[in-house]
């Protein structure tokens, strides 16, 4: 392999080119081929390395004839954010006809983008119509992504956010309305916020509920993004055992999706308690949202596919820097 056989994109080229409108399209088309078995992917591997510190290794195919690779992430905490943890590695991507690698991205920013993508696939899906009124619990990077993304499969005539700190919320209200026109303000009440919200994502680094069943209202989406594997969980009991829930991966829902496997654990649910992967429901297998006044839950882990497709774009449309 040659240094010019690798068209390398760092974390600035993905945010030039893997814009929102274009990363929804790609991660849409990637869970429906993840559900019908045209991709292929293993569970996410971690190797634990003390305190708040993994090592993660992702690998899919998304085709017998198309682009396979791999993820290779740290998730370590940030030095210069305390109580936060960033996503730092790679994306490396291998063409089809002689299996050579041909891409590498920055992980971090292709993280960012395609969760957030994969919450406005979702939500597209599953929220009413008419949803006006978002709800974003936390202040970091994903709430950031998010702001962008779901605009764009929703109008939102309201966007709250909530945070522990309430000048962050503030100051990231704000900027949403600065920078991006929308009708961003801050939450001081959060069980008060959750009962107004249509559409609501949790998106922190919670290791107990910071979201309860009994605050949200009947007909509401609800987004679980934070936590990406089994102990911290982001809702209570309640709330899951009251939605209809979908998954991007059931093995993998089952394996890591950590209020799920709490309500498993009370009694409360069983595995039937899934009743099918976000890809389904796109590709008209099994109904979304059944009724104006069901709350709908899709819960978030992440997967290669989802990584390999946006890198995969970026490679055959864009230019690296």
């Amino acid at each position: 392999m040659r240094r010019d056989e690798l068209t390398i994109f760092d974390g600035a080229a993905v945010r030039n080119n893997l814009d929102y409108r274009s990363c929804i399209a790609v991660v849409r088309i990637a869970m429906q081929a993840l559900s019908a078995g045209t991709t292929r992917q293993l569970l996410r591997t971690m190797i634990h390395m003390g305190e708040g510190r993994t090592f993660a290794q992702m690998p899919g195919a998304l085709g017998d004839a198309d682009m396979f690779g791999a993820k290779i992430i740290s998730v370590f905490a940030d030095p210069d954010h305390a109580g936060t943890r960033r996503h730092r590695g790679l994306v490396l991507l291998f063409e089809p006809e002689e299996g050579r690698p041909v891409c590498i991205a920055d992980a971090e920013q292709i993280t960012h983008i395609r969760t957030a993508a994969a919450t406005a696939v979702a939500t597209d899906a599953l929220a009413k119509a008419d949803a006006a009124t978002l709800l974003l619990i936390g202040t970091g990077g994903q709430a950031r992504t998010h702001l962008h993304a779901l605009p764009l499969v929703r109008t939102f005539d309201r966007i709250l956010i909530w945070g522990r700190d309430p000048a962050k919320a503030r100051a990231l209200a704000e900027e949403a309305r600065a920078s991006l026109g929308l009708p961003a303000e801050a939450a001081v009440d959060l069980p008060a916020a959750a009962g107004q919200a249509d559409v609501i994502c949790t998106l922190t680094g919670a290791r107990e509920p910071v979201l309860l069943g009994e605050w949200v209202r009947p007909g509401t989406h609800v987004n679980l993004v934070g936590s990406s594997g089994p102990g911290p969980v982001e809702v209570d009991t309640a709330l899951v055992a009251r939605a209809r829930y979908i998954a991007d991966s059931r093995a993998s829902a089952l394996d890591a999706a950590a209020e799920f496997l709490v309500a498993r654990e009370e009694g409360a649910v069983t595995d039937a308690h899934i009743v099918g992967e976000i890809g389904e429901v796109l590709l008209g297998r099994i109904e979304g949202r059944r009724s104006a006044e069901e709350i709908t839950l899709y819960k978030s882990l992440g997967h290669a596919v989802q990584d390999l497709a946006a890198a995969a774009h970026l490679y055959q449309n864009c230019e690296a820097i």
